[in-house]
């Protein structure tokens, strides 16, 4: 199930829905650069060019965690 949360960028109200695992990446994002939720949407509004709000979104959580992941090789 999705989770909305809404935020004002750029003077406008929306609202990004994701799953709660992407939104958990998110906040740990939010949380290592001193952001509130709204500041750290607002820095992906900023940084994401022509790619919708949400898919941002999600490519920066998997590039976060992948970044976390220790892949051992046998």
């Amino acid at each position: 199930m999705l989770k909305k949360r809404s935020v004002v960028l750029a003077g406008h109200a929306t609202s990004v829905a994701l799953e709660p695992e992407f939104w958990a990446v998110l906040d740990r994002m939010a949380d290592s650069r001193g952001l509130s939720h709204a500041g750290f949407l607002t820095w992906v509004d900023e940084t994401r060019g022509r790619r919708p709000l949400a898919s941002a979104c999600r490519l920066l959580a998997l590039a976060y965690a992948a970044s976390e992941t220790i892949i051992v090789e046998p």
